[in-house]
């Protein structure tokens, strides 16, 4: 199979390349010929160690230029890539248990990892039941011919919010679709540059901030995570070239926090073409920081273009790309059932009024294309009008086919879509059309029932966030069973909780007297997928059977 993806491989463009930042704040360039050349010797080797096409191959390794010339060496050589993260704040038990969960799926034919993680990547290949360890990566001394590809170009596995992490299968089809989706909605012209901090096994990082760029050989300012934390400042400094990023809202927020005024002296933003929020509920507060901290520099609100998609659906579903500011609107929660109607109690586009428009508001994600349908269906799969809240379902030929070794998603499925025209993906995510946009609450699995009517606990965290005054990022709130009907935790980052009867009194307004709810306090507490969506079962469970060091119950 040829796909159009890996054409640069055989016909790079020695002109541009890819700049990967250095721990010391410089620079390191590389272009795609010099690229090109690594990759296929890297393909060389993976031929030599029996790859085929349609092999998988897991790799671990972090952002640097290896990691870029194994995974296109990989494609070179007609694998399969299935990235699995480097540990990041996991310890080295709980690590080895999610790759053991990832190879256990996922049957590499060879599993790639850097020097310093082959003992963990052996470990969890241990308890996979995989023969044999990982190995370094390694160049050849010639380059390999680009062979045929199989049908899948990517198993790229969610990252666990709502459960363990399963593989979707990503064939050259979806990806191609969807990275064309990407281009057209960002308004990508040929040569513009790329500037991305997101790790590279995550959907957004990975496709649209990595794959669509480099197939499109365009520029790239390549950093890794851990570089947009200690200096988010060096990060904004790329747009005085670059023109298209995309990062989740808590990024916008933290720069603004972070970042003066006096480290942006001399820069030219007025060039930045889209700035894409996504991965998680978009409040505009967030937004709106970022924009009065960089407008004194050309920065304009419409560069903001809040989208929404997942690993499912390959990745992007919905982008508004309309040249306006991002609208955001406040429902009533109240409203919140499930084939109703929703009631919108305050509309304004992003701007001065946003600050403190957290708790409640939500962002729109844009319109659906006409080769990527959206609908909104009820609990019976019934289609809803416009204005009534359901499931998101995806069709179009981003929609992937499925979970690869017959796994199998709590909320996410997929099946035909709901005109019985083609394949699609039910979403498991809440959501609902106002005004031609795309509005959406979240997952469906993060809700409880209250007399008949959903309510959402990133709502509640948004609420809890203000009251508590610990900000969005240092609590979760988590739907559990409880001794009566329902029940919430909500575990917080902090030692002292001096708002217990303040909050307790807010849940009880918000939910009922009958919700039985859990308050723990600690450092350290939340634990957070690759992707940095909270584990919210995973944290209970470990709750649950006392495995949550430094966890304290507040009575």
């Amino acid at each position: 199979m040829a796909t159009a993806l890996r054409d640069w491989l055989d016909k790079p463009n020695t002109g541009r390349g890819v700049r990967l930042a250095a721990d010391d704040g410089s620079w390191e360039f590389r272009d795609y010929g010099a690229l090109a050349s690594a990759a296929r010797r890297s393909a060389a080797t993976l031929i030599e160690d029996g790859v085929r096409p349609g092999d998988v191959v897991c790799v671990v390794l972090p952002t640097d230029f290896t990691c870029i010339e194994t995974y296109f060496g990989v494609w070179a050589a007609g694998g399969t890539v299935c990235l699995i993260t480097p540990p990041l704040f996991q310890n080295g038990d709980d690590y080895v248990a999610h790759v053991a969960a990832i190879l256990r799926q996922a049957k590499p034919v060879l599993t790639i990892a850097s020097a310093g993680l082959t003992d963990l990547v052996q470990r969890a290949m241990t308890d996979a039941g995989l023969a044999g360890g990982p190995r370094e990566p390694r160049l050849a001394d010639a380059e390999a011919d680009v062979r045929p590809a199989g049908e899948l170009a990517l198993l790229q596995f969610t990252s666990g919010s709502s459960g363990a992490p399963r593989g979707v299968m990503v064939t050259w089809e979806n990806l191609e679709a969807n990275c064309e989706l990407i281009a057209r909605m960002a308004g990508y012209e040929d040569g513009d540059v790329v500037a991305s901090w997101l790790p590279l096994y995550h959907d957004m990082g990975l496709i649209g901030a990595f794959i669509t760029p480099i197939a499109r050989q365009g520029e790239l300012r390549l950093m890794r995570p851990d570089h947009f934390i200690r200096d988010p400042a060096s990060w904004i400094r790329c747009f005085a070239e670059a023109r298209h990023t995309a990062a989740p809202p808590f990024a916008f927020a933290y720069t603004a926090r972070k970042v003066k005024p006096e480290q942006l002296e001399g820069i030219d933003l007025s060039g930045w073409k889209m700035a894409l929020a996504g991965a998680e509920p978009i409040d505009p507060h967030s937004l709106e920081t970022f924009a009065q901290l960089l407008e004194p520099f050309g920065f304009d609100r419409k560069t903001f273009k809040p989208g929404y998609g997942m690993a499912e659906t390959t990745l992007l579903v919905t982008m508004d790309h309309a040249q306006r500011p991002p609208v955001a609107i406040r429902p009533d929660g109240e409203s919140l059932a499930f084939g109703e109607p929703v009631r919108i109690l305050e509309q304004h586009s992003l701007g001065p009024e946003s600050l403190g428009a957290k708790s409640g508001w939500i962002v729109g994600c844009g319109t659906p294309e006409e080769d990527v349908p959206v609908w909104i269906v009820d609990d019976d799969g019934t289609v809803l009008e416009p204005g009534r809240l359901g499931e998101i379902v995806v069709g179009g030929a981003s929609a992937c086919q499925g979970y690869y070794a017959g796994a199998e998603g709590k909320s996410t499925r997929f099946g035909t879509d709901p005109a019985g025209e083609g394949w699609a993906v039910y979403t498991g995510d809440a959501g609902f059309f106002h005004e031609g946009q795309l509005f959406v609450l979240g997952r469906m699995g993060d809700s409880i029932k209250v007399r008949g009517r959903s309510v959402y606990v990133e709502d509640l965290e948004a609420k809890l966030a203000e009251v508590t005054r610990l900000g969005k990022g240092r609590l979760t709130v988590v739907a559990v069973p409880g001794a009566g009907q329902k029940g919430l935790a909500l575990f917080a980052e902090t030692n002292d909780a001096p708002w217990a009867e303040e909050v307790r009194e807010v849940l009880r307004r918000r939910v009922g007297e009958d919700v039985e709810v859990t308050l723990v306090v600690g450092h350290g507490l939340i634990q957070r997928t690759s992707s940095g969506k909270p584990r919210r079962r995973y944290m209970w469970e470990q709750y649950q059977a006392g495995r949550m060091a430094g966890a304290r119950p507040v009575e």
